[in-house]
């Protein structure tokens, strides 16, 4: 399975949540690769702790280079015995593999994705996806070079096959559910520029899900004291709900939620049980990221009803 995660704003979450669901997916057994393709901000090595490529990798030998043709194989770093976290070290036997392609440091947006770009991008998501359970490719944000260079690889005979999925991360708010449908459905958006490249648009939404972010337990009833607030916080989630409802980010398009976490305001990273055990983060979050984990793999999440 090809998991792209994109978001058409920065800020909401997509990156770290990525992160959490990798996680989740290993301690449950399964086999990871963690692609960074945010080509800009090359930084998923932080969120997995690993000092030596919190900003990707200096030996320019990341997917910046592989993709370029500077080096004939791509990075990758053992996350269970790289990251400087004593517990992300200790997952447990149970656990799969769990192995993270970073970027180059000091790595910028493609300006083109020509065909030769293209041909090493498709050549190494097939080789992922021979050996991975799940390969989750966390792209730059917004309308990206990112974005056309996987939907053109993609449309490629030999990835047609495989099972893709397509993760839209936005946080509840108007302007981010705005922005999330723009990405999707607007002027150069996925399913436009997945039909240049080669999609069925209707077979690419079949493929979408949307994941809400930092969603304050504010709008829970009996979360606010004051009753002139609860309940006009109560009216505007309601009306968050239509506004999603009317740009197809509805209930039938949403794979999950997560709520705001005081640990990730302060820090990304990896939220573990241990965490939630130490009264340090809330049980909800890590509740959320299994969920997510779950409902991914499940394939009634993606009948369309």
């Amino acid at each position: 399975m090809l998991v792209f995660s994109t978001s058409d704003k920065g800020g909401t979450g997509r990156s770290v949540t990525s992160c959490n669901l990798a996680y989740r997916l290993c301690v449950g057994g399964r086999n990871v690769a963690y692609v960074d393709f945010d080509f800009g901000s090359p930084t998923a090595g932080a969120l997995f702790e690993i000092s030596a490529v919190e900003r990707g990798t200096p030996h320019q030998d990341g997917v910046h280079s592989y993709l370029l043709g500077e080096t004939g194989v791509a990075a990758r770093v053992d996350v269970r015995a790289a990251s400087d976290r004593p517990a992300l070290r200790r997952m447990g036997p149970r656990a799969g593999k769990l192995l993270l392609y970073p970027g180059d440091e000091g790595g910028a947006e493609f300006l083109t994705a020509d065909d030769a770009v293209v041909a090493r991008c498709a050549e190494l998501l097939l080789a992922l996806e021979q050996e991975f359970k799940v390969v989750l490719i966390d792209l730059s944000a917004g309308r990206s070079v990112a974005l056309e260079l996987v939907l053109k690889a993609t449309a490629l005979p030999q990835l047609r096959s495989f099972t893709v999925r397509w993760l839209i991360f936005h946080r509840w708010t108007r302007q981010h559910i705005l922005a999330a449908s723009g990405l999707v459905h607007g002027p150069h958006g996925l399913t436009q520029t997945g039909k240049e490249c080669g999609h069925d648009p209707l077979e690419l939404l079949e493929s979408v899900r949307y994941v809400r972010t930092a969603v304050p337990a504010a709008t829970l009833p009996g979360a606010v004291d004051r009753p002139a607030q609860a309940a006009w916080l109560m009216e505007q989630n309601a009306a968050l709900k239509r506004l999603a409802s009317a740009n197809q980010l509805g209930a039938s398009s949403l794979l999950g939620e997560t709520p705001m976490e005081p640990v990730l305001q302060w820090r990304e990273q990896v939220v573990m049980d241990m965490d939630v055990d130490a009264k340090i983060a809330n049980p909800a979050t890590t509740a959320a990221y299994t969920d997510l984990a779950r409902r991914l793999l499940d394939a009634a999440t993606w009948e369309r009803f």
